[in-house]
């Protein structure tokens, strides 16, 4: 009977031992059943509030705000309006065109400016053929008188445009320059750099209207040159043909050159 029991004791001891080996990792502490310690899930938990307090330090630092900003601050100057002299009405509407945005004002301000071409001219004109020296001056006078009306205009509408914007823009200014905490959020400063790219693309299309006109002004410019280069050509080669035509020395200087250009 004691074999027995002996065996039947160690039976439990070894059942006893397999099954706190197979067990999961939790124990009681101090001595209270209840109360139960698993250290997978403590693990589980360090990391969960490891991760909470990177994306809690991620986000505090995404709203703090720049206390300095002031050292990147520029100044915003406006356009002050041009005042053409006009003593006998020669220059009649410069102003308005120069200073608003006045298609009207600028073809009448350009043709109170210019010389007019009188009807005589258009007579003679007329019998000219297309390609002569003439008819290409006709051509550089007819595009400087669209080209130019419409250059006053752009400079018009970038200056009434500037002086509409001072409002928008110095807004634009104070609110990126600010340090309180109401215009620091991240929301808040990507919608202050969006209308900051907003803002800075009127300007650039704005710009381009003057660009527009500086390249057409060019063109006419680079029009009359070509047409005074073509012309002393044309008048170098007539002066040779005459010259081989017409013998000028002494023994000849009876005859009359009637077509000599000097």
């Amino acid at each position: 009977m004691k074999f027995h029991l002996t065996n039947r004791r160690k039976w439990l001891l070894g059942t006893g031992a397999a099954i706190l080996l197979i067990a999961t990792p939790s124990f009681a502490l101090f001595g209270i059943g209840d109360i139960v310690f698993d250290p997978t899930s403590y693990a589980s938990l360090v990391s969960q509030l490891t991760t909470l307090e990177t994306q809690y330090n991620m986000l505090k630092n995404n709203i703090t705000h720049f206390s300095v900003k002031q050292q990147w601050q520029t100044t915003l100057h406006a356009l002050e309006n041009v005042n053409v002299a006009n003593m006998f009405g020669e220059t009649a509407g410069f102003s308005i065109a120069l200073n608003s945005n006045s298609p009207s004002a600028s073809s009448t301000a350009w043709k109170a400016a210019t010389v007019p071409m009188s009807s005589n001219t258009a007579t003679y004109l007329q019998k000219q053929t297309l390609g002569g020296s003439r008819t290409s001056q006709l051509a550089m006078i007819e595009t400087s008188d669209s080209i130019s009306p419409d250059c006053l205009t752009a400079v018009g509408q970038y200056r009434a445009g500037r002086t509409q914007n001072v409002t928008s823009n110095s807004s634009l200014n104070t609110f990126q320059f600010d340090n309180t905490d109401s215009t620091n959020t991240e929301v808040q400063q990507l919608n202050l750099l969006n209308a900051s790219h907003a803002q800075g693309m009127a300007e650039m299309q704005t710009q381009g209207a003057l660009q527009v006109c500086m390249a057409g002004q060019m063109t006419v410019a680079n029009m009359e040159r070509r047409n005074a280069a073509v012309e002393d050509m044309n008048t170098a080669a007539f002066v040779y043909q005459q010259r081989a035509a017409n013998d000028v020395s002494a023994a000849n200087e009876s005859s009359t050159w009637q077509t000599y250009l000097p």
